[in-house]
């Protein structure tokens, strides 16, 4: 049943070893100190086993190994406390605690005065091998003993005393690896020929590479969804800026005339219901919003006293206008972060019919988000106060969309409109 046990916890050793390895969520060194962790009770284990299978051999090998084996399983003992002492550091970097504690200075301390007790061994007052190769405890074995058993006090004292920078899910499996070895060894003062301490490292060792798993995810998924929300959060930001920035522009182009004040405003809010009537999902309608407040943002460029005049335009100042579209273009296609952003500027004047400016598309060579402004533009131009006239009536308006259906307007879109004119019982929809 013994070996039986033993072989089992070789297994859980060397499998907590590969999954370490292969565990890239738990950083570099963490995941080798569980590698080594589990390398040393591994170690541990297999020197136990063959001190016992060799204690009282008369064999060469036997003579050759035993003596040897039973140093490394005491070595190996102080060596499993030094890892994990180092293994709670890191834990402890990663709350922020960069230099190690004093506290875990001492552990480490410790071990290395255990590991000079053990090479002391060599006059025999710990433990010696009498004659016929046969191990026996010599009257100072506790000496050696105590080493590593106070080390793991000391760790204690610095688990408890460290315990709010650790994580709650750590806590106990860190706490749990020091007080089960602890009275594993103490019970292995009284008991000879099974080792305790051994076994219970196996299954501690696994225990903590479980729970660190587990930790790390929840860590990693914690982090993922902060970056998210601070991703998010950026972009809610960016969106608001440059929606804020695109407002102020389409106001400045639109003050450039007092008969077009809004005017860019009102065909954006107007393009939105088309899109929104036609099927468009909410992402699609919030482009086209900022899409259209900027369709005229080519104005800029057109000399005020052309923008201003009052009365008919010549054809010369009529041909200067007909470029704002073009300027609007070369303007917003320098912006990258929205690479449609110029669709609205470049191409609300086209006509369905392909008498339009700058480009005289036709049909569907129009884009589609142009083909809605330009819907929407034609409207609010009818249902504006102008220099040269007043508001015109709603039938009147209706009445131009009908006539224009595929000629000037796309068919879908210009009925989209006449249904929203029809909807609009009072005349809400025109400038103010």
């Amino acid at each position: 049943m013994q070996d039986l046990i033993m072989y089992f916890s070789f297994g859980i050793c060397i499998m907590v070893m590969t999954l370490s390895i292969i565990t890239d969520s738990l950083g570099k060194v963490k995941k080798y100190l569980l590698f080594f962790l589990a390398f040393s009770a591994l170690l541990l284990l297999i020197c136990n086993k063959l001190t016992r299978l060799y204690d009282g051999s008369q064999e060469n090998i036997g003579r050759l190994l035993a003596q040897p084996c039973k140093f490394m399983a005491y070595f190996c003992f102080l060596a499993v406390i030094a890892i994990f002492n180092r293994y709670v550091t890191e834990l402890l970097k990663d709350a922020g605690i960069n230099e190690m504690p004093k506290v875990f200075v001492g552990v480490e301390i410790e071990t290395i005065l255990g590991t000079v007790i053990l090479l002391m061994n060599l006059i025999g007052k710990f433990y010696y091998f009498y004659e016929g190769n046969t191990y026996a405890r010599a009257e100072f074995y506790f000496v050696a003993y105590m080493f590593p058993l106070i080390a793991l006090l000391v760790e204690l004292f610095g688990l408890i005393k460290y315990r709010e920078s650790m994580s709650k899910r750590m806590l106990f499996p860190l706490l749990v690896f020091i007080i089960l070895p602890f009275c594993a060894g103490v019970a292995q003062f009284f008991i000879h020929g099974v080792s305790l301490t051994g076994m219970t490292i196996v299954l501690m060792t696994a225990i903590l590479y479980c729970f660190s798993v587990f930790d790390t995810n929840e860590k990693l998924e914690k982090a993922r969804k902060r970056d998210l929300e601070i991703l998010q959060e950026k972009q809610e930001m960016s969106e608001q800026m440059i929606h804020q920035t695109t407002s102020a522009l389409a106001e400045a182009i639109d003050a450039k005339d007092k008969y077009t004040q809004g005017h860019s405003r009102r065909v954006a809010e107007y393009s939105v219901m088309i899109a929104q009537m036609a099927g468009k999902s909410k992402e699609e309608c919030d482009e086209l919003y900022l899409i259209a407040l900027l369709h005229d943002v080519g104005k800029i460029g057109i000399p005020d006293a052309i923008i201003k005049k009052e009365g008919k335009l010549t054809d010369e100042e009529f041909a200067i206008i007909k470029t704002h579209p073009s300027i609007g273009r070369d303007i917003l296609s320098k912006i990258d972060i929205s690479p449609r952003l110029s669709v609205g500027a470049s191409f609300h004047h086209e006509r369905y019919d392909g008498n339009g400016y700058p480009f005289k598309l036709k049909g569907e060579e129009i884009p589609e988000l142009a083909r809605i402004i330009a819907c929407a533009d034609a409207y609010d131009a009818m249902a504006s106060k102008r220099s040269y006239r007043d508001v015109l009536p709603k039938e009147v308006i209706r009445s131009e969309f009908e006539k224009n259906l595929g000629k000037q307007f796309d068919p879908e879109f210009g009925r989209i409109m006449i249904g929203i004119i029809d909807a609009d019982i009072n005349y809400e929809l025109r400038e103010k």
